[in-house]
């Protein structure tokens, strides 16, 4: 069916075709400005809604919009999202928004349900692995839908020049990189951002073995209770204390879900990396460069960092033709598809970041690989370096020359420092010196992750949630559940740029420990711009290890108690300058609470399954002896490159 594009809200016009407007249309006058409409009228002039329930192989039909521009003669390209979160509903904030600057350059917009939400028939499954039979001629999976909903499109819509690009954020960008793995030959062009590619390595509900409990309900609980979207309903504002009164993961079905929501099933019945978990995680189908590919990331992403630059890195060896690139920059999770960019939280980065992503790097890459609009450069990754706020280009990444790796130790009196630890001179007479730190870690008194009081991951009351990676972390500075290290005021700026890792020398009274550790800038205590700047403390990159996982994710061992073992915490990457004035910092702690859940510390076959009984303190030590000298491995930018 085909009807005149007309609709009465302005901002249903503007959710609907991803249109940045304003609450209120401005007055007439050009009919685009850096991409947007200027007036109402002109507006919902420019395009011909239609919509389709359009068949797949198997029978099963996916309600699509298509929206086609009105004065258009030239066969246009089509721009393809698709989305869990309802195209139809256009008061969802995860509506595909922020397109409107690609409209300039002319598209045909399709936006879909995919199977089981909102319109779309079938059934709908969490991350839908790719089906195991391909010689199946009605097996399905995101993959054969997306190929399905391009072979009509190219069939049924007039005026189209043969050629596809996709993208999205978050689940619309999986979405999108699902459509890479056995691609319609029209698909050109595609740009995955922050899409998960492991959510049990690094993504939404699982990071490192630890379960990510906060997100992880409300996040399931808000997908399967029903077709559309429907937030849990929390009868308590702060989380923190929900949650903790909650108790055991195992009063989550017990007293709670009763066991109707598949994926919470899945979480208590898989928590280790098994069969279930790998056969989703995207490594093992990313065996070759299908189209050309734009992966997208925010350095301060709270949701899916790990993802776009783990999907980068594994179709890197495959990239013969050079198609496989990388941007991060500033962000949270899709910041960089709204707003100019120039802040987050209340960090400043001193120019319009993601104005210029969208301008300068997205809009020209499907310009040129859908419309032959050029010349197009691009660099292998593109990255902004926070601290000194410029963008750089590198022709990998992590980058290959001009950085090495360095030691920053942990040592005595919360020192970090580039030398290794030295036994102490004492006399025969003296007592051993203590080269450790302790704390005692209690499941009953959990560190938060945010400042208190916690609201709900989407509260539309509004929450935290988008920007607490940026929050000041001296809220826990001086917990005596936290070990805090610092470098001197640093003499010079310090560049890091590409993998961080942190190999912890540790013991634990208990049978099991997680290891979260957090590498921050401090502030200088004095001369800021503004005065809560003074002595801020800024996570710079963090994550968590689940102790029982030290001698592999698949299979969980023990801990063996009081036992120095080696933990090694990933911290993932990072470009950022430290500034002269600034100091390094890094914290060690053993509860993140809720985003992370409690470790009972003592070891149990499955943590969903833990006994109250089984949530005991224990006693953490950190070593920082020459013979275990825990330390982080930053990788140094020597000299610093122009």
């Amino acid at each position: 069916m085909t009807t005149s594009f007309r609709i009465n809200s302005w901002r249903a016009l503007g959710s609907l075709l991803g249109l940045a407007l304003p609450v209120v249309a401005p007055a007439s006058g050009a009919t685009w400005v850096d991409g947007y409409a200027t007036s109402q009228q002109q507006a919902e002039s420019l395009f011909t809604l239609r919509e389709e329930m359009i068949p797949m192989r198997d029978g099963v039909r996916l309600y699509t919009r298509i929206l086609t521009p009105k004065t258009s003669t030239a066969p246009l390209p089509f721009m393809f999202i698709r989305t869990p979160y309802g195209i139809g509903n256009s008061g969802s904030a995860s509506t595909a928004r922020g397109y409107g600057f690609l409209a300039r350059d002319g598209y045909i917009f399709v936006y879909q349900d995919i199977r089981g939400k909102f319109k779309s028939e079938g059934e709908f499954v969490m991350q839908r692995p790719p089906r195991l039979d391909r010689n199946d001629p009605k097996a399905v999976d995101e993959s054969t839908d997306a190929y399905d909903t391009i072979d009509w499109l190219l069939k049924n819509v007039p005026n189209n020049n043969g050629r596809v690009g996709m993208t999205g954020v978050s689940y619309p960008g999986w979405l999108t990189a699902m459509a890479m793995l056995d691609p319609h030959p029209a698909l050109k062009a595609a740009s995955p951002q922050a899409s998960p590619a492991d959510m049990w390595m690094g993504d939404d509900f699982h990071h490192q073995g630890a379960f990510r409990l906060s997100y992880g309900f409300e996040y399931a609980t808000m997908m399967e209770s029903g077709k559309d979207v429907e937030q849990f309903q929390f009868d308590t504002y702060d989380t923190y204390q929900w949650y903790l009164q909650l108790g055991s993961l195992a009063n989550v079905n017990k007293k709670i879900l009763q066991g109707k929501i598949p994926t919470w099933n899945d979480f208590s019945q898989h928590p280790n990396y098994d069969a279930f978990w790998q056969r989703q995680a995207m490594k093992q189908y990313l065996t070759r460069v299908t189209v050309p590919t734009l992966n997208v990331a925010g350095w301060w992403d709270q949701e899916d960092f790990y993802g776009p630059v783990r999907i980068y890195a594994e179709l890197e060896p495959h990239d013969r033709d050079n198609l496989n690139f990388l941007v991060v920059g500033p962000w949270n999770h899709g910041g960089w598809m709204r707003g100019e960019g120039k802040s987050l939280g209340n960090i400043q980065f001193e120019q319009p970041t993601g104005q210029f992503f969208r301008d300068s790097l997205m809009a020209p890459f499907f310009a040129y690989y859908l419309r032959d609009k050029g010349p197009f450069h691009i660099a292998e990754a593109t990255v902004f370096q926070a601290g000194d706020n410029r963008w750089r280009t590198f022709d990998s990444w992590p980058p290959q020359t001009g950085m090495r790796h360095r030691n920053l130790y942990f040592r005595e009196n919360g020192s970090l420092s580039w030398d290794p630890p030295v036994s102490p001179t004492r006399r025969p007479a003296d007592p051993p010196a203590q080269q450790f730190d302790a704390i005692v870690s209690d499941p009953a008194h959990p560190v938060p992750y945010r400042q208190r009081p916690i609201q709900p991951t989407y509260d539309a009351r509004g929450s935290g949630w988008s920007v607490w990676l940026t929050e000041d972390q001296r809220f826990v500075d001086g917990r005596p559940d936290v070990l805090t290290y610092r470098t001197d005021v640093l003499e010079q700026d310090l560049t890091i740029g590409g993998d961080i890792t942190v190999p912890l020398r540790a013991t634990t009274s208990g049978s099991d420990a997680d290891w979260i550790v957090k590498l921050i800038d401090v502030y200088p205590e004095s001369g800021m711009p503004e005065a809560k700047m003074n002595g801020y403390q800024l996570m710079v990159a963090n994550d968590v290890l689940r102790g029982r996982y030290y001698q592999g994710f698949e299979k969980p061992a023990p801990i063996v108690p009081n036992k120095v073992t080696t933990f090694s915490v990933d911290l993932h990457t990072q470009s950022y300058t430290f500034r002269k004035g600034h100091r390094v910092m890094v914290q060690v702690q053993s509860t993140w609470f809720p985003i992370i859940d409690r470790n009972p510390q003592t070891f149990v076959p499955n943590i969903f399954e833990a006994k109250e009984s089984d949530f005991r303190k224990a006693e953490h030590r950190v070593y920082r002896s020459p013979a275990n000298a825990s330390h982080i491995v930053l990788p140094v930018v020597e000299p610093m490159l122009p």
